[in-house]
């Protein structure tokens, strides 16, 4: 069998098999040629010839990196690696050839890999999970032509025997760039990115417009815009756009265009600024090509407030167009789904969404909620601000302070989202967490979770609630893969990385949700949800001493103290256990019945483990949405009043 020049090399060790399967899979379905050696009697004059011939023939050879590829010093894929390092010595190559991948918990520092492995780029795909990204950055490698974005840098990439022809391209063109310097001009903010960075085709981050109207006052109101901007280019499906709290991580910071790029996995930066001067307004946007520095486009908006909704469809049309996009539909249309026209209802909803999405405490949310009464009360007919206001007062409830009056509002919120806006992906996804934490219908939950997903297949917010539910409700591989993709959408967002640790540690990959709670911890070292995720991962190993270092960190916060209690339990401190129950029992006597439940069952009383179960569903404690798959309640899964329980809660 001979290998095509553009095929992929897979190199794994045996107990790698279905993660290198995965990982296979993936790029096959992408149309990518794939080498995935499956035989197990491997050996022979005949085999080592084939093996060196495909390693001499493909395109990118992809070493899987592993606990396994560490714990052996000999084996054939350790063969297979000193023949592609031998080809990179031997072998002037024009583009990267070595793609090396970690399908486990394995430090790249310490890992025992060929020097070679050492000096390019590593990727992290636990379990072999294979995102968009991963795949089109192979695709990107693979592809003698590279994307509208990259093509500048695509035309400077030569070999080294080709110094002589690199000096004459340059003073092309510095020659180019002096000519044209009134028209295009290169960022003061931009890194060079160099060859290796390949971000897909069509995607994009917006950064927060500065406010330049000389009022902090303002503020909002750049932001808001920003948002609706990016908002509305989320709505064109041929473009991937990185999530708001990924791109508002940059506010006010002077990172240049290249590192942004990089943390986002983006190709070009949409920027700008806004200057308000009563009801007219003038947004100034520029479109910037993360990899050549080049200006793609920039146009400067004046307009009445009253049309900022045709100023967001120019501007999404005109990004969508630099950028060689074929548009499906009325995009339009779809853009201005669920907005206003009226100028003051549009200012009462951005103060909203600030509130809501700095909300700290009952004060934020209650000015959330406030802003978006007002904002339907100037319009009726203001479907985003119904469902913004819908998801503000389950989030109030959950959060905040209780009350079953705000799902019976929230509720009629959704309701009349969806009526003024039936395509409005936010309206569903509001109506989904209605039906989890007000009525724990999962049935009719699942239903508009979906709905909202294929409206807003972008939206990292709908992804990540859909994520959690779905493995909540036994579907793991699509939880997590949806969740994985709003990790992608929303980077630096830790909600989105802890939602996918959560989605992991009840799917029981453990090792993984360890990984994406430390992501979760580099991005906020303060999240005690995080620590608490972690040290259950760990006491699920059996590694107690990681567990009870991991929750001790927020001793304070309910989860961490659950966790505590299971830990040290364990651990037979049996006093500092039943402390840790004591402190949650007294916050909240019958709110956390169904994690009470959890420890109990974790402590081997199973009859107390039921009465607190039984108390979960008289109260309708919101934690029974996990009790298909929650790890702590596995010593329960036989017990008759469980079954029934579970069969009573209908999971669909």
């Amino acid at each position: 069998m001979s290998t095509p020049s553009s095929a992929v090399f897979l190199s794994y060790a045996s107990e790698d098999a279905s993660a290198a399967q995965r990982i296979a899979d993936a790029l096959r379905t992408a149309g990518v040629e794939v080498w995935f050696d499956k035989t197990e009697l491997r050996g022979g004059d005949a085999w080592d010839q084939k093996i060196r011939h495909q390693i001499q023939t493909c395109a990118l050879f992809v070493p899987i990196v592993s606990q396994h590829t560490q714990e052996r010093l000999e084996g054939y894929f350790r063969r297979e690696w000193k023949l592609a390092v031998e080809r990179t010595h031997d072998i002037a190559e024009q583009k990267p050839f070595l793609v090396p991948v970690v399908v486990d918990a394995t430090r790249d520092q310490e890992a025992f890999v060929p020097d070679g492995f050492r000096a390019v780029q590593w990727t992290r795909l636990p379990g072999g999970e294979t995102p968009s990204t991963f795949v089109e950055r192979v695709r990107g490698l693979l592809s003698p032509n590279l994307s509208p974005m990259s093509a500048v840098s695509a035309k400077l990439r030569v070999s080294r025997r080709s110094k002589l022809v690199l000096l004459g391209v340059v003073a092309v063109v510095a020659a180019l760039a002096y000519l044209l310097a009134d028209r295009f001009w290169i960022s003061k903010r931009l890194t060079p990115l160099g060859a290796a960075f390949a971000p897909p085709p069509h995607s994009i981050a917006v950064l927060p417009f500065v406010n330049m109207s000389g009022d902090n006052a303002q503020e909002y109101f750049s932001d808001g815009l920003t948002e609706e901007l990016l908002n509305s280019l989320a709505e064109i499906n041929e473009l991937q756009v990185a999530a708001r709290t990924s791109a508002f991580s940059f506010k006010g910071k002077d990172t240049d265009i290249g590192t942004v790029a990089r943390k986002l996995n983006v190709g070009v930066v949409l920027e700008g600024s806004v200057r308000r001067s009563g009801n007219t307004v003038r947004v100034t946007a520029q479109l910037i090509n993360a990899v050549t520095g080049f200006h793609l486009w920039s146009h400067t908006y004046d307009r009445d407030l009253g049309d900022v909704l045709k100023l967001e469809t120019e501007i999404a049309g005109a990004v969508a167009s630099a950028l060689k996009v074929s548009l499906l539909g009325d995009v339009a249309a779809k853009i201005e789904l669920g907005g206003t026209r009226v100028p003051a209802a549009f200012d009462a909803y951005l103060r909203g969404q600030k509130a809501r999405f700095a909300a700290h405490g009952d004060k934020d949310y209650q000015a959330a909620i406030a802003a978006y009464t007002e904002a339907i009360g100037l319009d009726p007919n203001y479907a985003l601000a119904f469902s913004s206001r819908s998801l503000a007062l389950i989030e109030y409830s959950q959060y905040g302070a209780p009350g079953p009056d705000n799902f019976d509002k929230a509720h009629a919120d959704a309701l009349k989202a969806i009526a003024l806006g039936p395509d409005l992906p936010e309206s569903h996804a509001a109506l989904a967490r209605y039906f989890v934490w007000g009525l724990q219908d999962f049935t009719r939950a699942s239903e508009e979770y979906q709905r909202a997903l294929a409206l807003g297949p972008g939206n990292a917010e709908v992804l990540h609630l859909y994520g959690n539910f779905e493995v909540y409700m036994g579907r793991a591989d699509a939880g997590i893969t949806a969740a994985r993709r709003a990790v992608v959408l929303d980077p630096l967002n830790r909600y989105t990385h802890l939602s996918l640790a959560h989605g992991l540690y009840f799917a029981r990959r453990n090792q993984e949700a360890i990984l994406a709670c430390q992501d979760t911890l580099a991005l906020d070292p303060e999240e005690p949800q995080a620590h608490a995720v972690r040290g259950l991962a760990y006491y699920a190993l059996g590694n107690l001493q990681s567990a009870r270092e991991s929750c001790e960190t927020k001793p304070d916060f309910w989860s961490d103290q659950q966790c505590l209690a299971v830990t040290y339990e364990k651990l037979g401190r049996h006093a500092d256990a039943r402390e840790m129950l004591a402190k949650m029992e007294a916050a909240d006597a019958e709110g956390d019945a169904y994690q009470y439940a959890g420890i109990y069952a974790q402590w081997g009383n199973r009859a107390k483990a039921l009465e607190w179960l039984d108390t979960a569903m008289r109260v309708r404690d919101s934690g029974l949405m996990s009790l298909r798959t929650d790890p702590l309640m596995d010593p329960l899964r036989k017990e008759p009043r469980f079954q029934a329980i579970e069969r009573q809660l209908r999971f669909p």
